[in-house]
């Protein structure tokens, strides 16, 4: 398949509510325009399924790299997704039913020949956060549950714990604990809601708060060579950008490299073509299928071009037929 003949749809949140500078989605678009694929765009409320076909109302994007200015729909048209080449879900979390039932849509577009990235299935096996237990060996002690006596024992192991939802993004509900808070019983009911809601627990990492976070980008299980690390706001324990770390780039470390080799055999196995591993210290913390970010930031540190390392991956993909 001819570069030029590429059809992709992209469905993400509303375009005009994005930040141009900051966004992954964009660059996606901006590279895939550059080499004269035809882009759509669509909402999840633009999808559903008629008669077991999967089909969308979908807009004819053009993208430009102005942060005042940065893009225009044009055409409409109803069609069957399998009338695409590839499909980009680019939804950010929550991973709610909604999201999951998005994902029977796109898994039936899939089924009608079009390349889904990434592989809808995989978007509800690998929850993000749980998803780290498949790989013991390169993450710091753990503990998914929503037993408040197992996270208080878990806190007397260890004197200071993080405590994440297993559904939000971008810092969303996180909790550091350290034994002998009075705060502990109630941000366990809090989070746990009242022990019906079952959580991430992780031996805190004193590096977060040096060092940061760092977004491990992966393209087809292998990593870009170079990491952005989020280094948490003054009087936060969290490095998200979204709320307010600031970012440094950095070459990836031989323990990251390690850590990319023990998981992106089996990112690839299950079509997660894009994904962006979260590193605290030697330490894997996260796994991030649904939306990763970071692309922009590495590109003007580094003068990468990630988003053509993904056009290439899909390229490949296609041309295999």
């Amino acid at each position: 398949m001819s570069e030029k003949s590429v059809r992709l749809v992209v469905v993400m949140d509303p375009i005009q509510k994005i930040k141009p500078p900051k966004d992954s989605t964009l660059a996606m678009l901006l590279e895939a325009q550059k080499r004269g694929w035809e882009i759509w765009y669509m909402e999840q409320t633009d999808l559903r399924i008629r008669d077991g076909q999967a089909m969308g109302h979908m807009r004819q994007l053009t993208v430009r790299d102005d942060k005042d200015s940065w893009f225009d729909l044009g055409e409409e048209r109803d069609a069957p997704l399998g009338t695409l080449d590839t499909l980009l879900m680019r939804k950010d979390p929550p991973f709610d039913m909604e999201y999951i039932f998005s994902t029977y849509i796109l898994e039936r577009a899939q089924v009608g020949g079009t390349l889904v990235i990434n592989d809808p299935q995989s978007l509800r096996d690998v929850n993000e956060k749980a998803f780290t237990s498949w790989f013991p060996q390169c993450c710091p002690a753990n503990l998914i549950t929503r037993s408040p006596r197992d996270i208080k024992a878990f806190l007397a192991e260890h004197k200071k714990i993080v405590l994440k939802p297993l559904d939000a993004m971008g810092g969303q509900s996180i909790f550091v604990v350290t034994e002998g808070d009075l705060n502990t019983n109630v941000i366990i009911e809090t989070i746990t809601r009242l022990a019906r809601q079952t959580i991430q627990v992780q031996a805190y990492i004193p590096e977060i708060a040096t060092s940061g976070d760092k977004r491990i980008l992966m393209v087809e299980g292998e990593p870009i060579p170079y990491a952005l690390a989020r280094i948490p706001p003054p009087g936060d324990a969290r490095g998200n950008m979204a709320v307010g770390g600031t970012t440094e780039g950095r070459e990836l470390s031989e323990r990251d490299r390690w850590i990319c080799q023990q998981v992106g055999p089996t990112l690839r196995d299950k079509g997660l073509l894009f994904v962006g591993l979260d590193v605290i210290g030697d330490y894997l913390t996260e796994i991030n299928v649904t939306s990763p970010t970071g692309i922009r930031e590495l590109d003007r540190l580094f003068g990468t071009n990630i988003a053509a390392t993904m056009c290439d991956a899909i390229q490949a993909r296609l041309d295999q037929g």
